[in-house]
């Protein structure tokens, strides 16, 4: 909760640029509840000097009164020693002098005769030294006390640890739900640390006050900064004020409802007094018409039918008040846009109805139509390359079985090599050129590029013998005969090429 580049801890960095202006940080962060002693920021004497002084202590976090003996000779803002009053002494920061005093101890009911105990003397360098010690102990100290408690199965948090000035005592601070038996808590306490021990309940609110924080509104919490004293807060406050009641948005940092909800109920209830008690509900001919939400400061009341509510109609509370008057006489309006009739509407500050200098934006911003055709065109795009794919893979497979020509597959070789040659001579059973076989004469052209066709032949088939071709010129064989059937243009080459004869050994 320090300003940034401004250690106010201990006083030490005073002359910092954050803690020259209003005697210290103006936005409370390096003195939680700080105050303003303006009779001594302008050098103004008091006729009738009272010799009370409030000095605060851990950065505002607790503040106390004390006499202040004249030969001590302490101002607002000196560090001072001061006694405890359970014994030692501690050392704390001047927050207010003079007449401002007495007014503060009024304020806090504190009786100008009361037996206080008084300033010893200033500060000197070294008890701010050994303030600052203390004070970077009690973290250490506070996070062994959590583990000490929880391994004893209380049921209470420890909030903070507050050393006194001369490092002889500490104060824990904590929150429970009920009465808490610490006596055992104590003692591992006082084992550990060696020092003195004072426990010591707060509340909810004033642990939040004591550790601080920033609140939903982006601000530092105000029971850390200005809110000294807590009043009850209720749902009554949010319902007069038309909020939802939703414990998660309405709950503070302490868990408990936030105070500012008490801020502007007095404003709230003042503006409801125009407004009638029971207008939830008001029956016309065309239907009952209700009640769904409230403008309290425009003095609007939103009201629709119950059967059809898909219309909503604003009616000024001057109208409302005419309409239940004749209700109340017996006599039923016929509809809401009669009782929004019944009057004039009331006049309007010009300012309200102002048009804004800048451009409405509601029901505007939207995800562009380009982008939403942009993906369902991708879509369609992937679609499609997937079918022209697989139209692809068809084409070539009819194309393939489109020759009628089967071929055995040539296994371990890749198709763009031709025919593999056949260097084991002649078998029994099986013809030398086997395209005779196939009734096509002469020997397959070389270098022939077509993937192989698979053996059309019935399994366990035996093969005669054919002939050899004849050399004199032949006829092409027609289609469906010979087992060609097949009308390829290249046919004249290989019928020219054919005829040539048979090759000679």
């Amino acid at each position: 909760m320090g300003c940034i580049g401004c250690s106010c801890s201990t006083g030490k960095d005073n002359d910092a640029p954050g803690c020259k202006s209003n005697g210290g940080c103006a936005s409370g962060g390096c003195n939680r509840h700080n105050t303003y002693d303006w009779i001594t920021a302008l050098g103004i004497q008091d006729s009738k000097p009272f010799d009370v002084v409030e000095v605060s202590f851990k950065n505002g976090s607790r503040k106390e009164f004390f006499k202040n003996p004249p030969f001590t000779r302490v101002t607002t803002g000196d560090w001072v020693v001061v006694e405890a009053p359970s014994g030692g002494f501690d050392v704390g920061k001047i927050s207010l002098s003079g007449e401002l005093v007495r007014l503060q101890m009024k304020r806090k009911r504190v009786r100008n005769d009361a037996r206080l105990v008084s300033v010893v003397r200033k500060a000197h360098e070294r008890d701010l030294e050994r303030l600052d010690e203390v004070r970077r102990e009690e973290k250490e100290v506070l996070v062994k006390a959590r583990v000490i408690a929880r391994s004893l199965g209380l049921n209470m948090k420890i909030g903070d640890v507050e050393y006194q000035g001369d490092g002889k005592k500490a104060t824990f601070f904590y929150t429970a739900d009920g009465r808490v038996d610490f006596r055992e808590l104590i003692r591992h306490y006082a084992r550990d640390f060696r020092i003195r021990i004072e426990m010591r309940q707060i509340g909810a609110r004033q642990e939040s006050a004591r550790i601080g924080g920033l609140g939903n509104c982006g601000r530092e919490l105000c029971c850390s900064t200005w809110l000294a004293e807590f009043k009850s807060v209720n749902t009554a406050a949010a319902r007069y004020q038309n909020l939802a009641i939703n414990q998660t948005k309405l709950s503070g940092m302490c868990g408990r409802l936030k105070c500012c909800l008490n801020y502007e109920l007095d404003t709230y209830i003042d503006a409801l007094e125009d407004f009638p008690d029971r207008a939830e509900k008001i029956r016309t001919k065309a239907g009952l018409a209700i009640l769904i939400k409230t403008d309290v400061f425009r003095r609007l009341m939103y009201y629709t039918y119950a059967e059809d509510r898909s219309k909503f109609l604003a009616i000024h509370v001057d109208q409302i008040w005419e309409a239940l008057a004749m209700v109340k006489a017996g006599t039923m309006p016929n509809s809401l846009e009669d009782i929004l009739a019944m009057a004039p509407p009331p006049e309007t500050d010009e300012a309200d109805e102002a048009e804004p200098d800048f451009e409405s934006v509601n029901d505007v911003i939207q995800l562009p139509l380009e982008q939403r055709k942009k993906r369902k065109k991708k879509k369609k795009q992937n679609r499609d390359r997937s079918q022209s794919a697989a139209a692809a893979v068809e084409k070539a497979a009819l194309s393939e079985a489109g020759h009628g020509r089967p071929q055995r597959p040539q296994q371990g070789r890749p198709d763009n090599r031709g025919p593999r040659p056949d260097n084991r001579g002649p078998q029994q059973g099986r013809p030398e050129n086997r395209n005779q076989q196939q009734g096509r004469p002469g020997q397959p052209r070389q270098g022939d590029s077509r993937p192989p066709r698979p053996d059309s032949r019935p399994p366990q088939q035996q093969i005669k013998p054919v002939a050899p071709p004849n050399t004199e010129k032949q006829d092409p064989p027609t289609p469906g005969q010979g087992g060609q059937g097949n009308s390829n243009p290249r046919w004249k080459n290989r019928k020219n090429r054919n005829n040539k004869g048979p090759k000679q050994d």
